[in-house]
């Protein structure tokens, strides 16, 4: 890994991507999605504070479970001034991250159980079929494959 010497307070595109392992077209991604940002030099190139290493961290520390760049980006705008993220930041928001990590969780876990049940049948049988409607939401209403109510014809016009 190619080493920055600490009088350095602002990285090119390059070293900032050497050193945070994300491609280039990642960290121009995030930036036009406002997760990080750059200067531009009088040549037009980007320069990024030493700081922007730990919100890369970050960001693909999240993205690594799961977080939506949306999420992601709310939690790093709670920040007073835009700043880099603690330990502390990090802590608070993977607490609150959990419950949702935890849910999506569940659902694989209940996805992979009924999947065996429904591989090769093709019944599509909103009555009975867990992945089709799960707690079978729409087979009290009606049975067979509609997802949507019919719609009912106008009665023909006899003036």
């Amino acid at each position: 890994m190619p080493q920055i010497p600490e009088k350095v307070h602002e990285l090119t595109v390059g070293q900032l991507s050497a050193r945070s392992g994300a491609a280039v077209s990642a960290l121009h991604f995030y930036e036009t999605k406002g997760l990080i940002s750059s200067r531009r030099t009088s040549g037009n190139q980007r320069r990024y504070v030493r700081d922007t290493l730990r919100r890369v961290a970050f960001i693909r520390a999240a993205q690594r479970v799961g977080i939506p760049l949306a999420t992601i980006r709310e939690a790093l705008a709670e920040l007073p001034e835009e700043r880099t993220p603690t330990n502390e930041d990090w802590a608070r928001l993977s607490e609150a991250w959990r419950a949702e990590l935890d849910e999506r969780i569940n659902q694989l876990g209940r996805l992979r159980d009924h999947l065996t049940d429904c591989i090769g049948c093709g019944c599509l049988s909103l009555e009975n079929c867990v992945l089709s409607n799960p707690d079978d939401v729409v087979g009290e209403r009606m049975t067979g494959s509609r997802l949507l109510p019919e719609r009912r014809r106008a009665a023909p016009d006899r003036t």
